[in-house]
């Protein structure tokens, strides 16, 4: 019983302190961290000023850009139909020359109507139809 009251420590009054006892030194992992930072931030910057340095000169191609030849292809159809559809009613209900030198004109399409049913719709003669 002896050797068990020597090992266990308690029963003698004295206390154990046969643990793994080392203290985490933090300071050196937190400088080499900001340091790390530090050099990766001066990196960065160096290719940033680097980047901007280099002159490129701009391809030749680049600067003589024509559009492709007709037909285009529609980027929004949507807007193309609204603007053809308010053209064609402004053409329908607005007064304008068709061919000035020949004195034709055209007339609003309600006006056109009204007129037509007041007139009626011109008739042949009965040769020319023969013919």
């Amino acid at each position: 019983m002896t050797s068990k009251a020597q090992h266990s420590g308690e029963m003698g009054g004295q206390t154990d302190n046969r643990h793994e006892s080392y203290a985490l030194n933090i300071r050196p992992l937190v400088l080499l961290t900001v340091v790390s930072f530090l050099l990766v931030g001066r990196l960065f910057h160096y290719f940033d000023a680097r980047q901007t340095a280099l002159d490129v000169p701009v391809s030749p191609l680049a600067a003589d850009r024509q559009p492709p030849p007709e037909p285009h292809l529609q980027i929004a159809p949507h807007e193309d139909l609204r603007k053809l559809r308010e053209s064609e009613e402004a053409i329908l209900n607005s007064y304008g020359w068709v061919n000035r030198d020949a004195g034709l004109v055209r007339i609003p399409i309600d006006r056109a109507i009204e007129l037509l049913a007041e007139r009626g719709l011109p008739a042949r003669s009965g040769e020319a139809h023969r013919q």
